[in-house]
């Protein structure tokens, strides 16, 4: 097989992540202090994938190019695209065909997760030699996945979000194609929310009789676009992580698996892992819990945050209750004040959640 190009579409919207994403990429929202997108990217190195496209939207292409930069510190040369409006993966597909040419290609969704990486995959899909390779994984809530159905071992039938899916098997944002996927992108046409869908696309090779080929991923797989599933993505990554203290530790405890990163310093506190505390952050006098992840230069201070994500330069001071379950944007303030009469004061984005204790 021709060697395999590399496409990761980072162009979505992220409304479910909202107010986050008013302001940043979904694809850059960090999971144990690194953009979720890298993850991607250093999928496809690790496979042995070093022409990497990355499908880019005009609102947030500019933050995306400056995070991820030429690829040189992940050992691959990236590329960027622009797709006017997200018009779908297949029109995606479309967009990259410059790119792509006629060589066969990994198309990795930005927002997702795979445990294990894609080398097994790659290695399948280079062995086997099929039109199409299609990742799929059981799930409790087919009706908002696109959906396989499968015959003897074989593809035949998809739908994207069926009100009553057929089978329990949801496409994982991870699929390998030929340049056969160029025509099927172009034979379809528009589905009933406007886009160009991947799944109409990869039906058109099965009805012309190409071969799909399904996998079913054994491993864990996450799409980050909600804040439950961001979090259980942090969980899974810190549960892979080796401690390492690089930071400073005055009169404080670290109990378990954690990574204090250079330049944070710690008073008076206590970490059970798996946790991670970012470059330059200030704790004291806190506790924090497990599978939580502080950004760099994030300040705690009389408080406990547990199973939490606070993205870089947060702060969260004088919480007489413990902070869980939560993401916190860039920025962010939570604290008491001292002003009378007692009341709760709130200056909040769009689209944003509070529970009070």
């Amino acid at each position: 097989m021709d060697r395999l190009k590399g496409l990761i579409l980072s162009g979505g919207r992220g409304t479910r992540l909202r107010p986050i994403t008013h302001t940043s990429a979904k694809q850059l929202v960090p999971v144990a202090n690194r953009p979720v997108l890298f993850y991607g990217i250093q999928a496809m190195a690790e496979a042995g994938i070093d022409e990497i496209a990355i499908i880019i939207a005009p609102e947030t292409g500019a933050e995306i190019r400056a995070a991820a930069g030429d690829g040189s510190r992940f050992g691959v040369r990236l590329t960027y695209i622009t797709q006017d409006q997200p018009a779908g993966l297949a029109h995606a597909v479309l967009t990259a065909e410059p790119f792509l040419g006629a060589d066969p290609f990994v198309m990795y969704l930005g927002d997702n997760l795979l445990q294990g990486g894609i080398t097994d995959l790659v290695a399948a899909f280079a062995a086997n030699r099929p039109d199409a390779l299609i990742l799929l994984t059981p799930v409790s809530d087919p009706q908002h996945y696109g959906v396989a159905e499968l015959r003897d071992g074989s593809v035949v039938a998809l739908a994207e979000k069926p009100p009553q899916p057929a089978t329990d098997l949801a496409l994982v944002g991870v699929y390998m194609f030929t340049p056969v996927i160029h025509d099927a992108a172009r034979a379809i046409a528009p589905s009933a929310r406007g886009e160009l869908e991947i799944t109409d696309a990869i039906q058109h090779l099965v009805d012309r009789g190409l071969r799909v080929e399904p996998h079913i991923v054994q491993g864990w797989w996450k799409d980050t676009g909600r804040l439950d599933d961001m979090l259980e993505a942090n969980r899974l990554i810190l549960d892979t992580i080796a401690t390492k203290l690089d930071g400073e530790l005055v009169g404080s405890d670290v109990h378990g698996r954690v990574v204090i990163e250079p330049g944070a310093r710690l008073e008076r506190c206590t970490v059970r892992g798996p946790a991670i505390i970012g470059a330059g952050a200030r704790l004291t006098d806190c506790y924090v819990g497990p599978y939580t992840a502080v950004g760099e230069r994030c300040t705690i201070e009389r408080a406990e945050v547990e199973h939490s994500i606070l993205l870089a330069d947060s702060s969260v001071v004088g919480l007489e209750g413990r902070m869980e379950s939560s993401l916190l944007g860039r920025n962010v303030r939570i604290g008491r004040t001292d002003h009378q009469p007692r009341a709760y004061r709130f200056m909040v984005g769009d689209n944003s959640e509070i529970g009070i204790l």
